[in-house]
């Protein structure tokens, strides 16, 4: 099955990417007094109330709730949500669609990644002009450096997050005497404690066909695997020596067998996390809620903790997974469809129902310190606060990590080599500079300048 960075799934995880908003357009620029540059106030009064149909593409279940609150907000705008497919599927037929020059959605929903691959060919409006940029401050900051550019173009709106935590199975911690690891040392040196005392139980799963999974752990080391800084210039250092280092650490685990590399996302995944056979899970801030709906058999058992850190006196957390909305360069309504994203993931009211009825993880910084929302304690974790846990995470993940525009063949090719290398537990160094080659390759074939010093 085609493979997006973050794919479909038995239960899909994109039902967990997602969450919202803090403010109004109309009330950052009243409070501001400003116009919108080319867009002037008065164009966005008429264009609001002029009826209007938008089309929307996205994957959120039940999105018709968040909708209808823009609806009633501005009546004389409809908007229409189409389910148009998941990862690869989605994408493929967005592009098919701008590049036929019809059928194109104007609204369209984009996970983190995947903005890069539509900045460069034009196809996203500069929602900047749009007052957008006036949001900027009620977004946690990283996600607003993914979806902007550095003269304040405002590709897409942060809807979701995934900054990453570790997962872990407390009776099995309690059982073998092992605390939650603060260091990555501390989880090898618990890997093999755990393995040796009970060869059925792994403290974790890297899984062979998660490069998601393996981008994150790039970004919470500090790796800079890519760098566009032009729209024909990219640097590509996948193998650089954070990548090794990285590489040598996951790579030494898989090959002394007190880690487990199964595909995930798979029913033996699956059974695996309701017997027991992994310990932990190094996931994001959506894993919480998909676990508890995945893995019934375990409730009460598991609780979060910080990812283990490579320096702990400076926390840094990568991210894996999240969407976006971005509206289509294409669209025949410009400024309906601009505020309609604006409106989605910053009305107070819409960001809270994303968390509350399709629990996804928030990325305004309203929300990450809403008590109705930090203060859940989910009886699966044993009452633990889980949300407050990964709403600080939220603020240690790094703003300078960047995606490739051509990530599918990014994740592709990490399966291919490193992935494998995992699985077969053969030489991690030489498959992340085979995943070098290949990239290099690809992207000089594409017509790319590539820096690989």
């Amino acid at each position: 099955m085609p493979r997006s960075l973050v794919s479909a799934a038995p239960m899909s995880r994109r039902l967990f990417l997602n969450a919202t908003g803090a403010v109004s357009l109309g009330a950052a620029m009243s409070a501001c007094g400003v116009s919108t540059g080319p867009v002037s106030r008065a164009d966005i009064d008429k264009a609001m109330k002029t009826p209007t149909e938008l089309t929307f593409w996205t994957w959120v279940p039940n999105i018709d709730k968040e909708i209808a609150l823009f609806e009633k907000k501005y009546p004389a705008i409809k908007v229409k949500a189409v389910n148009a497919g998941q990862g690869v599927e989605h994408y493929t037929k967005v592009r098919t669609a701008i590049k036929a020059g019809k059928g194109a959605p104007d609204v369209v929903q984009l996970e983190y990644q995947a903005i890069p691959t539509f900045t460069i060919t034009n196809s996203l409006l500069d929602l900047g002009l749009y007052g957008a940029v006036w949001l900027a401050g009620k977004f946690v900051d990283w996600t607003w450096a993914q979806v902007s550019g550095p003269d304040d173009e405002v590709w897409a709106i942060p809807q979701d997050t995934g900054p990453m935590g570790l997962l872990y199975r407390a009776d099995i911690f309690a059982k073998h005497g092992i605390k939650p690891p603060k260091t990555w040392d501390e989880f090898a040196a618990a890997a093999r404690t755990l393995h040796k005392a009970d060869p059925s139980v792994y403290l974790t799963n890297l899984a062979e066909n998660e490069a998601a999974a393996w981008h994150g752990l790039l970004w919470q080391a500090g790796a800079k695997p890519y760098s566009l800084t032009s729209k024909s210039d990219i640097s590509i250092h996948v193998n650089d020596g954070v990548s090794q280092r990285l590489g040598d650490y996951w790579g030494g685990l898989a090959t002394e067998g007190v880690i487990s590399t199964d595909p995930d996302f798979t029913d033996a995944w699956y059974a695996g996390l309701n017997k027991g056979k992994y310990a932990t899970w190094i996931t994001a801030a959506w894993g919480p809620a998909f676990l508890s709906g995945s893995a019934k058999a375990t409730a009460g058992k598991w609780r979060a903790a910080p990812l283990p850190q490579w320096d702990t006196t400076n926390p840094n957390d990568g991210n894996w997974g999240g969407s976006t909305s971005a509206v289509l360069a294409s669209t025949k309504n410009p400024i309906a469809a601009a505020l309609f994203a604006q409106f989605l993931n910053s009305d107070p009211d819409s960001a809270k129902m994303f968390a509350t009825e399709q629990s996804f993880f928030p990325a305004t910084k309203t929300l990450l310190a809403d008590d109705s929302f930090v203060g859940a304690t989910p009886s699966f974790y044993g009452g633990q606060k889980v949300n407050a846990l990964f709403a600080d995470i939220s603020y240690t993940v790094s703003d300078s990590f960047q995606w490739p525009p051509f990530l599918d063949q990014a994740a592709t090719d990490w399966t291919d080599t490193v992935g494998k290398s995992l699985a077969d537990k053969t030489d991690t160094g030489a498959a992340l500079d085979a995943w070098q080659q290949r990239l290099t390759t690809y992207a000089r074939n594409q017509g790319f300048t590539v820096q690989t010093q």
